[in-house]
């Protein structure tokens, strides 16, 4: 029934509304081989888009959302211990999502992301003791700006309600004063077309 309700949606040259997702965010880059392991984060986004039609294949796609990104790791402290450091970093983001669509109902979604960095922090936490440590404000310490290349489908459910799957590769460091450290962003989101 979904393929079938996907496949006969009536298409409009333009749409647009608003978005919601889940995101599972993590650093890579060749500064997380300090790190004694690097793991997913559970994070949002939400946000709007707009999507106009330029054939029964092609669109374009803006967005604009505000997303909760970074990371965890764990390091060895000094002199012993582990500690776990949570990370986040959060943007305003503003994909521009070029889409071929393969059927009437599914497209295969790439494009330029550039990032704006409205807040930063870390919080930790030592794995022995469980005691947390300092919550500190690290915006003066992140990159304005990040710049990433993403890369997905949406599937079409209705001509109203679509779901969209996509991987965000970050190409540009998130601090600026240690080895680079990009972001990563694997997202699930749902949207409703007006």
């Amino acid at each position: 029934m979904l393929l079938t309700a996907g496949a006969a949606m009536a298409q409009k040259k333009f749409t647009f509304g608003p978005k919601v997702g889940v995101d599972l965010t993590h650093f890579w880059g060749s500064g997380t081989k300090f790190y004694n392991s690097n793991n997913v984060q559970l994070n949002y986004q939400v946000g709007v888009f707009a999507e106009y039609r330029a054939s029964d294949h092609f669109a374009i796609a803006p967005e604009v959302v505000f997303a909760s990104q970074g990371g965890i790791v764990k390091e060895h402290g000094i002199p012993t211990g582990i500690y776990k450091d949570i990370y986040t970093t959060n943007y305003i983001n503003v994909p521009l999502m070029l889409k071929f669509y393969v059927t009437k109902a599914v497209s295969i979604d790439f494009g330029p992301q550039v990032g704006f960095n409205v807040y930063s922090k870390t919080r930790g936490k030592w794995e022995d003791t469980k005691d947390e440590y300092n919550i500190n404000d690290r915006k003066k310490y992140t990159n304005t700006f990040d710049f990433g290349l993403g890369l997905g489908a949406t599937y079409n459910i209705a001509s109203d309600v679509f779901v969209q799957a996509r991987y965000t590769l970050g190409l540009t460091k998130i601090f600026k004063d240690e080895d680079p450290v990009k972001n990563g962003n694997a997202q699930i989101a749902i949207g409703y077309r007006f």
